[in-house]
């Protein structure tokens, strides 16, 4: 996808000098800056800090951190600590884990002359899978734009929550990626982005990269969506997911599950876009799904740029109030309307995505 008129992808390995680049997400939509990371903490921190965030790239930057851990020091017990340190980064996205383990399955039992160029091609194919796997979601949620476009022949308004975009995968994105396929196509849409606070992923990433590709949207506070589709003014939502248990029920974005609940009401379609590696088989009860608590100060500090156009961190809370910060909730699979991925679209239940996984 493009910024500025120019393709990127969001993390890629510099052959050259041996270090993995990134988008650091944290400056967008302010300053667009490419990041370094050379050791196996800034990958770490990449992920902890959310210079990178969106379970694929998540799970893609973990991948790379297992190469820069071999880089940095090709022991076994050393790579072992790293993969442990990933993986605790950040709990909820399984993305992460299953990245991490597919590497450090791959690398098992490999000696040290050959280990540095097996894991580089490992995370590079991570990599190139979830960029075919986004593009065939975008391809399988078009046919579903298509057919609210061939009944309404005027405008398809979808509404999305957080950013489930190029920016959160390696490219194409997963809610967004129908988007653009029908946008290229020449169908009209136009996107509502719920500004999803405290980190205002919508606002700040989600209408970035839908402007920088042409596509009208328009960005509205997270309590408008439901007067909205009361309104008649809202065709389907879709959104992403950063964990789906094979139950279908959906843990995303803190506001998603209130989302689902004002799309159930209104009779519109609520899809959530998703690859396979965003699937847990093991766990069964959503109940025991980690919830990520993060630092109160991403709901009492704002940062934004002022008159003079410096980047500000403001506080606007009082100095004695208290925050909590969750930054997931679970939708249970009876308010999503079908499941997007890879290999096409199914009901949110065991028995839907057994049918397209077997």
């Amino acid at each position: 996808m493009k910024i500025e008129g120019k393709e990127y992808r969001t993390i890629w390995f510099d052959e050259k000098n041996k270090i993995v680049k990134i988008i650091d997400q944290t400056k967008l939509p302010h300053k667009f800056i490419i990041k370094d990371l050379k050791k196996v903490n800034d990958a770490v921190n990449a992920i902890k800090t959310m210079e990178v965030r969106g379970a694929p790239l998540i799970g893609a930057t973990a991948a790379y951190g297992i190469v820069l851990s071999i880089l940095e020091n090709n022991d076994q017990s050393f790579l072992k600590k790293s993969s442990e340190e990933l993986i605790n980064s950040r709990p909820t996205a399984i993305n992460l884990k299953w990245a991490v383990d597919r590497m450090m399955k791959k690398l098992s039992g490999i000696n040290s002359n050959e280990i540095l160029n097996m894991a580089l091609n490992e995370a590079k194919e991570i990599c190139e899978e979830d960029v075919k796997f986004c593009e065939s979601i975008g391809i399988n949620g078009l046919k579903i734009i298509e057919e609210i476009y061939n009944k309404k022949k005027n405008t398809v308004n979808i509404l999305t929550h957080c950013n489930a975009g190029w920016l959160a995968t390696i490219n194409w994105g997963t809610a967004t990626s129908p988007i653009y396929h029908a946008h290229k196509k020449g169908i009209k849409v136009h996107v509502w982005v719920d500004e999803t606070r405290p980190r205002n992923q919508g606002a700040n990433l989600t209408s970035y990269e839908l402007n920088e590709e042409g596509v009208s949207n328009t960005i509205i506070a997270d309590n408008t969506g439901g007067i909205l589709m009361q309104r008649g003014e809202v065709d389907m939502c879709i959104v992403g997911t950063d964990r789906t248990l094979s139950t279908g029920d959906v843990a995303n974005k803190i506001g998603t599950y209130l989302k689902a609940l004002a799309a159930h009401d209104n009779n519109v379609p609520f899809y959530v876009a998703l690859p396979s590696s965003t699937i847990d088989w093991e766990t069964k009860d959503f109940k025991d799904i980690p919830i990520e608590e993060r630092n109160s100060d991403e709901l009492s500090y704002v940062e934004g740029v002022d008159e003079n156009n410096n980047v500000q961190k403001v506080l606007i809370y009082p100095k004695k109030s208290k925050s909590m910060n969750l930054a997931f909730d679970i939708t249970p699979a009876k308010y999503v309307t079908g499941l997007i991925t890879e290999k096409g679209v199914c009901e949110a239940s065991t028995e839907g995505l057994k049918a397209l996984f077997k």
